[in-house]
């Protein structure tokens, strides 16, 4: 079923945003992600000094590199930005990843819990954000990377850690085709007329209208702090400097994937009555877990069997063509992660699918690690896996919903005991897994947990003109903490109708 083609008349700002919002940089196969800690406020402005004419904006022409980046509250405090601003943005953002209820909605826990993080978690060293540096090729990144260790080094910058990424090569892991079904944004040049549905922008970036009419909340200025009007004017006409217009929020997450765990799951799980092992029918069985084959194929239109042919197609529902699931499983991850027209209260309506457009994530994920075969293969012991990254507008309506109500959720879509059975959280004993078929159904025991969490956080992601007002900040402290004080709004959503407008100082 085509999906009907939503268009909103929006003007994005597209010089002012970071072009991670724009484009997935799949022309730079290298990409390398860097923690920092900056000593004191000095250290701190002096780097994103650096930084601002080298970010790359969504209206930059392709080129060999690009650059982006994103800070925690720690370090928009080092920055010099006063407390009550901080605490205007997102109470997610605030509270961060790694918060003990976080963790719980999140499934962070047991092996994956932040105490055993690899970076991110409370026993981990603090960071005052990240420096996303992607190339086309790896000698240009190492270039580029030699180039920023040597600011770093020179103003006495930490980096607290290096997150390597494996050479793009469009599949994850586990062996299957990723990046497909990306959500189009209003307001960017792919999103015209007679294209797949456009989600709003204010899905995506602070300052514009979300997918109930709203604008966001996001810290508001009081004039006096901002006499230079860097920062673009509250879209609501109240006159305030807006800090997080054309800004958005970072997820990121690294997940180790047990490669070989999964395929041997499906290995085993599917073996003759003889004992012997069956490939098909285990690969069949990896991609009713997932959804697609490995080609990338939705199971919705190949049913039997992989069809390279549909490996980029992503034009199509659920309800009219597979409501029982016989096709693609009511669990599978992608069934999960995006169910299209699934959702009440009009299952396979426009309503549907605007309920599914209020929990998209706009991914920007790398894998990492040594390229493993569609069985496993290369070294066993080598830690695989993804840096999974997204963007949202509302940390806690998209990223956080579809990872507590849609993956982890045992009782998905009317299920039991049924997990995503790809990433979801499960108990030490394993999960099950269902796959509706006639005459009768058939559930899979047992499966372990196949990714692990190894570190995460939230970020705030400036605008361009944020970035530059950040950079020209008075005070700050070594410690990420200032002793000013600025009165500011924050606007914060009540209802689809109503908002809330709190002031601190």
């Amino acid at each position: 079923m085509a999906l009907p083609p939503v268009r909103r008349l929006v003007t994005l700002e597209l010089d002012d945003i970071q072009g991670i919002l724009a484009r997935g940089y799949g022309h730079l196969r290298a990409a390398h992600f860097t923690l920092f800690a900056a000593p004191d406020a000095a250290a701190a402005r002096a780097l994103l000094t650096w930084l601002l004419p080298r970010v790359t904006t969504a209206a930059t022409a392709r080129g060999d590199a690009a650059w982006n980046v994103a800070y925690t509250p720690t370090g928009l405090r080092r920055l010099g930005l006063p407390p009550a601003t901080v605490d205007a943005f997102s109470a997610e953002l605030t509270a961060g990843m790694a918060d003990p209820d976080r963790s719980r909605a999140l499934g962070d826990l047991d092996g994956s819990a932040p105490r055993h993080w690899a970076w991110g978690g409370p026993e981990s060293p603090p960071f005052d954000g990240v420096i996303l540096l992607y190339a086309a090729d790896a000698a240009r990144l190492a270039s580029l990377r030699a180039e920023l260790r040597r600011l770093l080094a020179d103003l006495g910058v930490h980096t607290v850690a290096d997150l390597d990424t494996a050479e793009l090569a469009g599949t994850e892991p586990f062996g299957f085709r990723d990046g497909i079904s990306q959500p189009l944004i209003d307001g960017l040049p792919a999103a015209v007329p007679g294209n797949r549905r456009a989600v709003p922008a204010g899905e995506f970036v602070l300052g514009y209208r979300n997918a109930y009419g709203l604008l966001t909340d996001r810290p508001l200025l009081s004039p006096s702090a901002d006499p230079d009007r860097l920062l673009p004017a509250d879209p609501d006409g109240t006159g305030a400097p807006d800090l997080g217009r054309n800004g958005s929020y970072l997820v990121m997450r690294q997940l180790a994937q047990d490669v070989d765990a999964f395929w041997r799951y499906a290995e085993d799980a599917t073996r003759r009555p003889d004992g012997s092992p069956d490939p098909a029918a285990a690969v069949a069985l990896a991609a009713k877990m997932v959804g697609r084959w490995p080609s990338g194929a939705p199971l919705v239109k190949a049913p039997d069997r992989d069809d390279p042919l549909l490996a980029a197609d992503n034009d199509f529902g659920y309800h009219h063509t597979d409501p029982l699931g016989y096709a693609c499983p009511l669990g599978a991850h992608v069934r999960r992660t995006n169910p299209r027209d699934s959702l009440d209260p009009s299952p396979g309506t426009d309503a549907s699918l605007a309920v599914n457009d209020r929990h998209r994530l706009l991914r920007r994920g790398r894998s990492y690690g040594p390229a493993a075969g569609s069985a496993g293969g290369g070294d066993p012991t080598a830690e695989r896996g993804l840096h999974f990254l997204c963007l949202a507008g509302n940390l806690s309506r998209q990223f956080e919903f579809v990872q507590h109500t849609w993956l982890n959720n045992p009782t998905f879509h009317g299920l039991y005991a049924d997990p995503d059975p790809v990433v979801g959280s499960r108990p030490a004993s394993g999960g099950d897994f269902t796959s509706p078929a006639r005459p009768v159904r058939r559930r899979y025991r047992g499966l372990p947990r196949f990714v692990r969490t190894r570190g995460g956080a939230y970020f705030f992601l400036p605008g361009i003109s944020a970035l530059r007002y950040l950079a020209h900040l008075p005070g700050g402290t070594g410690t990420g903490t200032d002793a000013g004080t600025e009165r500011t709004d924050r606007v914060r959503v009540v209802g689809p109708d109503i908002t809330e407008r709190t002031t601190t100082s």
